[in-house]
């Protein structure tokens, strides 16, 4: 299914369904095409589904930092649902959750972590080497996944495009360098809302100990393992992922 984008003066987001609403947040190098089969999934299944774009180019250098986006997301939960919905956040998009449901629980009813940094990462890097050698762009892309063929041309050339651009570079390895900073673990603890963290066991970005340290330091969760799977499993085994999902939030709504 091809989704529409929706587009006002504040926000790009695709939204779908009807239901209790569900917010996917997409990782730092992600976008909204990384969840197009949970869109198609959860919005059949009674959820109003929502991907905003985050603004990692948008923001002034000075504000371009994990707090400015989730303040960012705070601000559409408001203007655009108007009540507490579902976090679901890849990569950097589940740090945005965390910092959003420490700071703002009243917005958020569950939160839901897959390859979510906040703890520690395997990044870039400080700065991107051998930017313009598209080979090792590919390489590095294909080793978010267990298995390479998601890496798709079309993803490549969109990361390539990114590190290859002066100030969309610079932004990145700034945000890069701000989940490093922002560590949560003293955090974990204060977060009361049922918390479903889904994991690939082959994630070579966020280890699985970050996963089990997620668990053992957030309250109520839950933790569920996707084999031959790596960082961003609604991508590569979305039907698993789904599936898991699906079954956790029958329990806990």
């Amino acid at each position: 299914m091809i989704f529409k984008t929706k587009k006002d003066t504040k926000y790009t987001y695709v939204e779908a369904g009807q239901g209790h609403p569900m917010v996917l947040l997409h990782g730092l190098m992600g976008g909204l095409s990384n969840f197009d089969k949970m869109i198609n999934f959860f919005s059949d299944k009674g959820y109003q589904v929502f991907v905003p774009q985050l603004p990692i180019y948008d923001l002034p250098i000075l504000n371009t930092n994990l707090t400015s986006i989730s303040k960012f997301v705070a601000k559409f939960i408001t203007d655009v649902i108007g009540k507490p919905v579902t976090i679901v956040g890849n990569s950097m998009g589940g740090h945005i959750g965390l910092i959003l449901t420490t700071t703002r629980p009243e917005l958020v009813r569950n939160l839901v972590l897959t390859g979510s940094s906040g703890l520690y990462e395997r990044t870039f890097g400080d700065s991107f080497p051998r930017k313009s050698d598209k080979d090792y762009i590919k390489k590095k892309t294909q080793d978010v996944f267990y298995d390479p063929i998601v890496a798709t041309d079309e993803l490549v050339d969109e990361v390539f495009a990114v590190v290859n651009d002066r100030m969309k570079g610079i932004k990145t390895v700034m945000l890069a360098r701000s989940a490093i900073k922002h560590n949560m673990l003293n955090d974990l603890p204060k977060i009361t809302c049922p918390t479903c963290i889904i994991w690939g066991k082959q994630d070579n970005v966020t280890p699985p100990e970050v996963a089990e340290d997620m668990h053992k330091f957030i309250p109520n969760s839950e933790l569920h393992w996707i084999d031959k799977c790596g960082h961003a499993a609604m991508m590569e085994k979305p039907d698993e992922f789904n599936e898991i999902l699906y079954a956790w939030l029958q329990k806990v709504m």
